[in-house]
């Protein structure tokens, strides 16, 4: 096998053949024993025992966030995991069309107030 090296403009410059003999001087046979923790310190402490934790059989319980939730919203949660993504960016954009919608609304109805003198601050 035959290979270019190099590149960008000085390519030609630096351009030289590889051979199959390179490749095989850039293979490495060493064995990396990675039980020990001396050698492969942990990364991020408590990763260990958070994966551990993880790992054990789910119990009844739910999970604090969901304490506080509501019939109606689990059922919410429920139907948006059921979508699809292209369904799912629908949702988005719809909620996205709302919240423009209602902005305008908000606008004028500040403008409205304004108007009116209903915001202006009575004189003490």
């Amino acid at each position: 096998i035959i290979r270019w090296a190099g590149f960008g403009p000085w390519a030609a410059r630096d351009s030289y053949l590889l051979g199959d003999d390179f490749e095989s001087s850039l293979l490495s046979f060493e064995k990396l024993d990675r039980a020990s923790p001396d050698l492969w310190p942990e990364r991020l402490p408590g990763v260990a025992e958070f994966a551990a934790s993880c790992k054990n059989p789910i119990t009844n319980s739910p999970p604090k966030w969901m304490a506080e939730l509501e019939s109606e919203d689990i059922e919410m949660l429920k139907e948006l995991g059921s979508l699809t993504t292209a369904n799912l960016m629908e949702k988005v954009k719809g909620l996205q069309n709302f919240a423009y919608q209602l902005g305008l609304e908000e606008s004028r109805e500040m403008t409205r107030g304004k108007f009116l003198n209903i915001m202006e601050r009575s004189k003490k």
